[in-house]
C-alpha cells in the first residue's frame, strides 16, 4: 500500500471517528480533537504539502458530516497541516519536543482561527465558549490523546523496506 493511500485511509477514519464519537465527547468543558491529532501526526511524518491536502481533505469530509459552514473546517485544518509540517521540516526535525508541541500550537491555532472564521462569515459564535472555557481543556485532552494517536500514525505510516530502498543503477558494458 502506498504512502498516500495510507495517509488518505488514517485521514478517512479518523474523520469518521471525530464526527460521530469522539465530538460527542466533553470533559471540563473541552471536546478532543481525534481529526487534529491524526493530521499533525501525518504532518509531522510527511511533510507540509500531505499535511495541508489531508487537512483539506478531512476538513471538507468533516464540514460534509457535521453539516458545518463548508470550506471552514477544510481551511482550517489545510493552515494547521500545512504549517505544522513546516515546522516537523525544520525547526522540530529530530526534536524529542516537537509533537507536544506541534499539538498545543496546532490545537490553540485551530480553535482561535476557527472562532474568527465564523465571527467574519456572521454566523452567532460565543468568544467566552471557544477563546476562554473550551481552550485550556481542548488542549490538555489533545496532549492526553496525542501520544497514542501519533504513535498509531507513526506506526501506520513507517516505510516498507521496499518502499524504502533505491533501485540501484547497473552499468552496462
Amino acid at each position: 500500500m502506498t504512502q498516500a493511500l495510507r495517509v488518505a485511509v488514517l485521514v478517512f477514519l479518523a474523520t469518521v471517528l471525530q464526527a460521530s464519537l469522539v465530538s460527542s465527547v466533553v470533559a471540563f468543558g473541552g471536546s478532543p480533537d481525534l481529526l487534529l491529532l491524526v493530521l499533525v501526526g501525518v504532518a509531522l511524518l510527511c511533510g507540509a504539502i500531505t499535511g495541508a491536502v489531508a487537512g483539506f481533505g478531512g476538513g471538507l469530509l468533516l464540514d460534509v458530516l457535521t453539516l458545518d459552514t463548508l470550506g471552514v473546517t477544510a481551511l482550517v485544518l489545510a493552515l494547521a497541516g500545512y504549517f505544522t509540517g513546516r515546522y516537523g521540516e525544520t525547526t522540530g526535525r529530530d526534536r524529542g519536543h516537537a509533537p507536544i508541541v506541534a499539538v498545543v500550537v496546532a490545537t490553540a491555532l485551530v480553535l482561535v482561527f476557527g472562532f474568527l472564521l465564523h465571527f467574519l462569515i456572521g454566523e452567532a459564535v460565543s468568544a467566552r465558549r471557544a477563546l476562554l472555557e473550551a481552550l485550556l481543556p481542548t488542549i490538555g485532552l489533545n496532549l492526553l490523546l496525542g501520544a497514542p494517536v501519533l504513535a498509531l500514525c507513526r506506526f501506520a505510516l513507517r516505510r516498507s523496506e521496499r518502499d524504502g530502498r533505491v533501485a540501484e543503477v547497473q552499468l552496462l558494458g
